[in-house]
C-alpha cells in the first residue's frame, strides 16, 4: 500500500491527486515549486516505474510546469526557468522536484537545494499559489 513519506506532510502542501502521483506545494515562499511522488509503492527510483508508469510521470511533469508557471505568475514573479530534479538524497520515496527559477532569486543560477532557509509563504500568499496551482492541475 502506497503511503507517503512523513518527510513531506512537513515540508509541502497538499495540491492534487494526479492520474500517477500526488501533488504539492513546496513549503518555500521564496520558489514556485511543486513536488510530484508517484503513488508507487517502495518506489526510489525512475527505474522502479513501468514504461507506461514513466510516460505518465513525464506527462505530469510538463503539467506541473505549467502550474509552476501559473504560481510565479500568480504571486508577481513571472518564472523564466523551469527547473526539473529528481534527487532523492535525503527522502528516498520517488519525487520530482518541478520549481519555477528566475535571476534574481537567491539560489541562481545555483541549485535551490539546501541552499539558505524556506520561508513560510504569508496566508493570501499560500492560497493564492494553491489556486493557482490547481487551476491547471485540475484543468
Amino acid at each position: 500500500m502506497f503511503r507517503l513519506d512523513p518527510a513531506f506532510l512537513t515540508t509541502s502542501e497538499p495540491l492534487a491527486s494526479l492520474a500517477l502521483c500526488e501533488a504539492r506545494l513546496q513549503a518555500d515562499a521564496r520558489f514556485a515549486w511543486i513536488v510530484l511522488i508517484p503513488r508507487i509503492e517502495a518506489a526510489v527510483e525512475l527505474a522502479d516505474l513501468s514504461v507506461e508508469e514513466g510516460a505518465m510521470l513525464m506527462s505530469e511533469i510538463v503539467v506541473a510546469g505549467q502550474a509552476v508557471r501559473a504560481i510565479g505568475a500568480a504571486l508577481g514573479r513571472q518564472v523564466q526557468k523551469l527547473n526539473v530534479g529528481q534527487l532523492g538524497n535525503l527522502t528516498r520515496q520517488l519525487h520530482i522536484h518541478v520549481v519555477g527559477r528566475r535571476r534574481d532569486d537567491p539560489c541562481w543560477p545555483g541549485p535551490v537545494w539546501g541552499q539558505g532557509e524556506p520561508q513560510a509563504y504569508a496566508a493570501a500568499e499560500l492560497e493564492r499559489a494553491k489556486a493557482a496551482a490547481l487551476g491547471v492541475l485540475t484543468a
